[in-house]
């Protein structure tokens, strides 16, 4: 392995081209020479070699595919760049202007400082191209002449110790400092001690020891991490062990779970910016930063043995995977990122989506593993293999995004024959920490994104997402095992009705780009949002106001076996528009002419064509699934072809055209609706048959309540019950004393299990009766004063404002 040869061996570059042709391995060039310094006894000599591992990949053949290809891809992409570096005033590359006229942190700024940050990546991709074996540009005498010019222009131009920063903070204390200090790896022995010294300054100057004092601002969660890599590195080229322990001693605040604001939760959550669910962006930044991390300083005197880190183990099942599917990472936790399809300025016009933001981190999770124990390590390759082989959509071995390390990882995971794929997880979670849920089943996932005091309606800034407005108001997401995995993933997010998104309840009034105000500053002043889980079915709620809007819903979904009921009641408005709620609204491609299907009558499925039914009991989309309308329902059907760019939705995004298919489902509360309802179910994958037996099934469902004081549903074939008890009052069988979420599942040995949670968190009491015979109580918990049993259950709560809106699980012997 080249690690191995670089910590013990004084490689020439001949030497190490030799190599490589006599075995195939793909070795890296530019491995530490300095006689005198480079010995085995010399940690950071031995540091340096594993970050040129872990950022140039290890295990690969260069000769073999895919690896052959994309080697050749990255020497073209630095011939490119090479040929087109231009240094003047103002600029390495023309097209990256970073002098800014009017320094300041506008956009306009934000523009200048991120050419600088982007400056610096392509500098780290010619020393890819110069260090990696079958590029065409290995060892390559102008290259690297290139490299130490534009280094060189960058630290006289701007990034130096004098310098005052402008623009966005990141692109100076994260962005460029990360891509330098890589660069100084790959190309440590054709730095002088004269350029180090100064590249070192400028780091010290922008990221100082300060940049981690306390752990507050842009200094939590995955940026800290990153400002953490950034000080080890620093430390680790310049030799400092006090840079590189302060480096490590500063990841110790991430670890521990938090109540509020940034970091991991107990329950899964994961927030950035304070206010934003962030699982698939910055918590990828974060998982895949503390893998690299812990690699680098496993072994050597700076390894990371704080035992909070066990956190973040227990977090890849407990907060990542219950958003990973098929490959693809849910848009509900990925923020501002679902508006990055595709750039204005990406000459490979890859269109990133859900599925390329999840390959990473998978790539990350085999990362991890590498520092967790034997027995996680294992499973989660089993886990990795699986989402691997799932991911008919977009396979990650293909993935163009990818870059070689974490392709490699993921590689040697597909071909490892003593790894067994294991299959998708089932089961219900319900994250209260940032008003998201799950609900995964055989055959298919969907997931839920809500709004509360503490969790934003959606997140924009730096000109992105502009028009996430109403991606909190109740949005429900759902795939299928073989089918529809590109629903979001097909130029969704520019092409689709932002007022119109499945499962949300919205005004038509009109919002303007970036409503609201950046960075997650828009949260609803309402407190009922969460609800109540068995960890297999699960009863939620959400009180929803409006953006910008006077707009009032009470929303509901009751998670069970096959399908996901839906209630809406208490509808009310007074914008002057008219109110929508979107059953579904599928993206069936740039040609998609799905089968739609009503009461048994097959619908035209001509573009554009839309008509209202009244009365309805049932429709269906042909390949993805069924709605079934309990009593009846009039709603309305569209089949629209709409026309998108990225820049629509994000300044920096392509403007080129797109168009797509839509047929969108939803009702029509009217203008200014007073007591607008809703209620159907959803079920993913039935057929039109199935969905037709389930409607026929009268007896099926039963609507407890659906009003703007209660909700709530009872399926007695599967011995389900669940109540969202906005206000107390009686509800069927159950009677609360105070606002609470209640769901029920009578088994067929003769027990139940109650469930039961204080979304609001404001209960200082709470009873709770069951009118059915209960002969004993098997379990509570301590919140649970009293419990008394009979021909109905009563049940007595304690103080459950701290909670947070956990669910309290009760088992007992039915009568």
């Amino acid at each position: 392995m080249l690690e191995t040869a670089v910590m013990t061996t004084r490689w020439s570059r001949r030497g190490l081209l030799a190599a490589a042709a006599s075995t195939g391995t793909a070795l890296a060039l530019g491995a530490p020479t300095r006689a005198n310094a480079a010995s085995t006894s010399d940690e950071f000599t031995t540091l340096r070699a594993k970050w040129r591992t872990l950022i140039l990949g290890e295990g690969f053949s260069p000769t073999a595919e895919p690896f052959k290809s994309r080697l050749t891809e990255l020497g073209a992409t630095a011939s490119q760049w090479q040929s087109s570096m231009a240094p003047t005033s103002g600029s390495l590359w023309p097209d990256l202007v970073y002098a800014d006229p009017e320094p300041d942190t506008d956009q306009e700024s934000y523009g200048y400082s991120g050419n600088l940050n982007t400056s610096y990546n392509r500098l780290s991709t010619l020393a890819q191209a110069y260090c990696q074996q079958g590029t065409g540009l290995t060892g390559d005498a102008a290259l690297r002449t290139a490299i130490l010019t534009g280094l060189d222009h960058l630290h006289t131009e701007v990034y130096n110790a004098g310098q005052t920063r402008y623009g966005n903070w990141y692109s100076w204390q994260i962005g460029a400092p990360q891509a330098l200090l890589d660069v100084c790896v790959l190309m440590y022995d054709a730095l002088s001690a004269t350029r180090l010294a100064n590249y070192l300054a400028a780091v010290d100057h922008f990221v100082p020891d300060s940049a981690v004092a306390s752990y507050s601002g842009t200094s939590t969660g995955a940026n800290r991490v990153d400002l953490c890599r950034v000080l080890a590195l620093r430390g680790i080229v310049g030799a400092s062990s006090a840079k590189v322990a302060l480096a490590r001693d500063a990841l110790s605040p991430v670890f521990p779970y938090v109540t509020s604001g940034d970091g991991l939760y107990a329950d899964g959550s994961f927030v950035q910016h304070t206010t934003v669910p962030y699982t698939g962006s910055y918590g990828s930044v974060l998982l895949g930063g503390l893998g690299m991390l812990f690699a680098l300083l496993a072994g050597s005197t700076w390894q990371v043995t704080d035992a909070n880190r066990q956190i973040v183990f227990d977090a890849v099942e407990n907060a990542w995977a219950p958003f990973l599917y098929n490959g693809l990472v849910m848009d509900a936790v990925s923020g501002r990122a679902v508006s990055r399809g595709l750039s204005a300025t990406d000459t490979k016009q890859i269109q990133q989506n859900d599925h390329l933001r999840g390959h990473p981190i998978l790539a990350s999770i085999v990362l991890l593993g590498q520092s967790a124990s034997a027995a996680e390590n294992a499973r989660w390759r089993g886990l990795v293999k699986g989402w691997i082989q799932r991911d008919y959509y977009s396979p990650p071995l293909s993935d163009p995004s990818l870059g070689l390390t974490g392709l490699a990882r993921l590689q040697s995971v597909a071909d490892d024959t003593t790894v067994t794929a294991i299959a998708e997880p089932t089961g219900h979670r319900l994250f209260t920490g940032m008003a998201r849920a799950t609900h995964r089943r055989p055959g298919w996932a969907a997931s839920l994104s809500m709004a509360d005091r503490r969790i934003t309606y959606y997140e924009t800034g730096n000109g992105e997402n502009l028009r996430g407005w109403h991606t909190g108001s109740g949005m429900l997401y759902w795939w299928g095992d073989t089918y529809a995995n590109g629903q979001y993933s097909d130029a969704f997010w520019p092409t689709v009705d932002p007022y119109r998104l499945p499962g949300t309840t919205a005004s038509r009034k009109v919002l303007a780009d970036a409503a609201g105000g950046d960075w997650g500053a828009s949260l609803p002043d309402v407190n009922w949002v969460g609800g109540a889980t068995d960890g297999q079915r699960a009863a939620i709620g959400q009180y929803l106001k409006g953006l910008q809007s006077t707009l009032l819903a009470k929303k509901s979904w009751f998670c069970l076996d096959d399908s996901v009921i839906c209630l809406g009641a208490g509808i009310r408005c007074t914008d002057g528009t008219t109110v929508e709620s979107t059953i579904e609204n599928r993206n069936l491609g740039p040609t998609g002419s799905h089968a739609f299907t009503v009461d048994g009558t097959v619908q035209s499925t001509a573009y554009p064509w839309s008509q209202t039914f009244t009365g309805a009991g049932w429709a269906h989309i042909g390949g993805m699934g069924g709605y079934v309308f309990p009593g009846g329902a009039r709603f309305t059907a569209l089949r629209d072809s709409r026309d998108g760019k990225w820049s629509d939705i994000n300044k920096g995004g392509s403007t080129t055209v797109l168009n797509r298919r839509y047929l969108t489902l939803y009702v029509d509360h009217g203008t200014n609706p007073t007591d607008g309802t809703y209620a159907y179910v959803l079920m993913p994958g039935a057929t039109a048959a199935q969905t037709q037996a389930r409607a026929a099934a009268t007896g099926w469902l039963s609507v407890l309540a659906n009003t703007d004081d209660q909700q709530g549903v009872t399926v007695p074939s599967s011995g389900f019950t669940g109540v969202n008890f906005w206000f107390g009052g009686t509800v069927g069988a159950l009677v609360a004393s105070d606002p609470c979420c209640v769901m029920i599942s009578e088994k067929s040995d003769g027990t139940a299990v109650i469930c039961v949670s204080d979304p609001k968190r404001m209960n200082t009491g709470l009873t709770l009766t069951w009118n059915r015979a209960v002969t004993s109580v098997v379990s509570k918990p301590s919140t649970v004063a009293s419990a008394t049993t009979g021909t109905a259950l009563r049940l007595t709560f304690d103080d459950m404002t701290g909670l947070a809106g956990a669910t309290q699980k009760i088992t007992v012997t039915l009568g």
